[in-house]
């Protein structure tokens, strides 16, 4: 079977290419930040169907980081006499955010490669200090994990991207509002960083611990926390009878100061 082609470029499936087709979905991304006089990053163009509204839209500038060579060319020669686009043949999760440090604070604005999602987002919280808002396209499942605040799906990756960013659940986007189409639903989802967001006492040994309170989620903390180094005993008996997905944050973050006092 051949792999489908855009543009006369067959696209590349270890590069996650889903090509957004729907006008509708790319206005709802761009109506959810103020796209004008501003500067705009985006991740993985493809064949510039996004590129093409956000151009319109007159940013300051626009900055994208294209890991396929051929769509990096291709976009770039098209967009070339604008003055706005700067084209980066580079993978994102490689790029030292300084370079944009003369032109911040920036929107991104991307149809995240999904198979990277988690890490590009991670890369986007290392940097968030030139980050002012964005819109991304994620898996719907992805979505809903970042936005829930208990119950099944609610878990480390909730409470880490809710602690550095407010979230916003915007479009809900069928597999056929791109080509090739895939297996699965799409969300669009707006973030912000959060300014207030408070400090964390050993900030990474907390996230493994929140990463043991949910290494079963169907077990009680007491079954989870019983084959670390912790001291656990610390914690009450009826508090250790509880799952960690029946906790927030707070309750959670509590129960760490109670435990890591001696580090």
């Amino acid at each position: 079977m051949k792999r489908p082609t855009s543009g006369g470029i067959v696209l590349k499936k270890h590069h996650g290419q889903y090509f957004l087709r729907d006008l509708s979905v790319v206005h709802d991304m761009i109506r959810a930040v103020k796209a004008h006089d501003v500067s705009i990053f985006e991740i993985g163009c493809g064949d510039g169907f996004l590129t093409r509204e956000i151009v319109a839209e007159k940013p300051a500038r626009l900055w994208i980081f294209e890991i396929d060579e051929e769509w990096a060319e291709k976009v770039d020669q098209e967009f070339a006499d604008t003055g706005i686009v700067t084209m980066h043949h580079a993978n994102i999760l490689d790029v030292d955010f300084s370079i944009f440090d003369a032109h911040k604070p920036w929107i991104l604005l991307s149809n995240l490669p999904y198979h990277v999602t988690f890490p590009i987002l991670h890369k986007v919280h290392q940097n968030s200090a030139f980050i002012q808002e964005g819109v991304v396209m994620v898996q719907e499942e992805v979505a809903q994990k970042i936005v829930k605040s208990g119950g099944k799906g609610y878990g480390y990756i909730s409470l880490y991207f809710q602690h550095y960013f407010e979230w916003k659940l915007l479009t809900k986007v069928p597999p056929t509002a791109f080509y090739p189409q895939p297996k699965v639903t799409s969300r669009l989802l707006h973030f912000r960083p959060r300014l207030d967001a408070p400090v964390i006492p050993h900030e990474e040994q907390f996230w493994k611990f929140i990463k043991y309170c949910f290494a079963h989620p169907r077990r009680t903390l007491r079954n989870n926390l019983i084959t670390t180094h912790l001291p656990y005993q610390r914690i009450k008996e009826d508090v250790l009878a509880l799952r960690a997905q029946q906790m927030s944050f707070k309750d959670l973050f509590d129960l760490w100061v109670l435990v890591s006092q001696e580090i």
